[in-house]
């Protein structure tokens, strides 16, 4: 080896600069040569990154909230053992915050011409869809002086649900619906209800269920029982503008809306009703329309998990236009929107009419339950004030909610824990009183 050979030998491994010779150097590259064989010994057994196959599967969807299990599965073709660390990187949003770096990270050892298979176990704290990003590898030696690193793209898409907290309701509702249905001794009877069956009168009955033709036929009086009328149709509107954009609590009030429809929804599947759903802001942002009892819940989930509010204003003629050509027979047109006093005076009242002449309407909106607490407020002048800005607040929201009644519109208002059983409770009363 010349001397510009070893001077740039013991350059590159750090002990000496360029262009300088001494031959007290000597004893020290006697040293660093046999380390310098092992870093190359080590790089060469490394196993190479970029040949190695990657493939994933697992979950495509989950409920916001819950766990996702996304499989990679690492497949080493080369004849080389892989020792390596993985980082399988996915958006922020794909974990509860601080646990990232335990849930992306993996050790692995495949031996040559075998596949491993790792699990990334996800914890969506958003809606909408999380795409995988890369899978970083990083390939050791035996020794671990040097390593080899690389890249691949293994696309996955994990779909996060709404989390439909309002299930828990569901039976309880149900049950009412049965008693409504006739399937109880609790039986009620309202205006354009069906008949259902005869049964001998017992004492409480309404006298005006006597059935006097079938009465006198028989040795016993006989009183008709009636049952909600089925195969009703029932529109659900997401108002998705900007004002289902603010938040009560931790998340926007379009989420209690969308938990709300969901319980709705859910609710009269099975009343045998059929539900469609319209999102609408300026444009259509989701439509679900004609699917069976069976389907409807699946895909109105599907359809909300990617919606957003957008920052602006409804477009409260062009979505009356839209819903008036997706229900053209009469129906219940469920609309969740905000009961704030410029959108509603502004926007729906001038365009109420015309969906309240062909169908029932209903207004569901999320209020605010800081705002009760704020009415309580005493103590100081600035709780007083307080108190006054709130009562103000409710105030305007009771004089708006009763401009819609004086037009036909049943109106629900309630904070989102509340919200969802009381739409259901306002959907079981119209059937009851015949008006769907």
């Amino acid at each position: 080896m010349t001397l510009t050979g070893r001077a740039a030998l013991l350059a590159a491994l750090g002990s000496l600069p360029v262009g300088i010779w001494d031959p007290s150097w000597t004893g020290i590259l006697a040293v660093n040569a046999p380390i310098a064989v092992a870093c190359a010994c080590d790089f060469a057994l490394a196993a190479p990154v970029r040949r190695l196959g990657l493939t994933r599967s697992g979950d495509a969807s989950v409920r916001l909230g819950e766990t996702a299990n996304v499989t990679l599965t690492v497949t080493n073709p080369s004849g080389r053992l892989l020792r390596a660390r993985l980082r399988d990187a996915w958006p922020p949003s794909s974990w509860q915050p601080g646990t990232e770096v335990a849930a992306s990270r993996h050790r692995l050892t495949v031996p040559a011409g075998e596949r491993r298979r790792i699990t990334t176990r996800l914890r969506p704290t958003r809606r909408g869809d999380r795409h995988a990003d890369r899978v970083t590898i990083r390939s050791y030696g035996p020794l671990g002086l040097f390593t080899r690193q690389g890249t691949h793209k293994v696309p996955w898409t994990v779909r996060v649900l709404p989390p439909f907290t309002s299930r828990k309701h569901l039976p309880s509702k149900l049950a009412r619906l049965r008693e409504l249905d006739g399937r109880t001794s609790v039986l009620t009877r309202g205006e354009g209800t069906e008949f259902d069956s005869l049964r001998e009168y017992v004492p409480g009955d309404d006298t005006r269920s006597i059935d006097w033709r079938a009465t006198a036929r028989q040795t016993t009086v006989a009183v008709r029982t009636w049952r909600p009328e089925r195969d009703r149709h029932i529109l659900l509107v997401l108002d998705t503008g900007r004002t289902s954009a603010g938040r009560v609590g931790d998340a926007p009030r379009l989420d209690a809306s969308m938990d709300a429809a969901l319980l709705l929804a859910a609710l009269a599947s099975r009343a045998g009703d059929r539900v469609d759903l319209l999102a609408y802001d300026r444009r259509v942002r989701a439509h679900v329309q004609g699917r069976t009892a069976r389907d409807v819940l699946p895909s109105l989930v599907n359809a909300m998990a990617t919606l957003e509010p957008e920052l602006i204003e409804l477009d409260a003629r062009g979505l009356t236009a839209t819903a008036l050509r997706t229900a053209p027979r009469r129906s219940l047109i469920v609309l969740l929107t905000s009961l704030d006093t410029a959108p509603v005076e502004e926007g729906l009242l001038p365009v109420l009419s015309q969906l309240t002449q062909r169908h029932t309407v209903l207004v569901a909106s999320v209020a605010d339950p800081h705002i009760a607490q704020m009415a309580k407020s005493r103590g100081n002048t600035e709780a007083v004030y307080d108190a006054a800005a709130a009562a103000q607040a409710r105030s305007e929201r009771h004089r708006t909610a009763e401009q819609l009644r004086r037009h036909g519109v049943t109106v629900v208002d309630e904070t989102p824990d509340e919200l969802a059983p009381a739409l259901a409770d306002a959907y079981l009363a119209l059937k009851t009183a015949g008006r769907l």
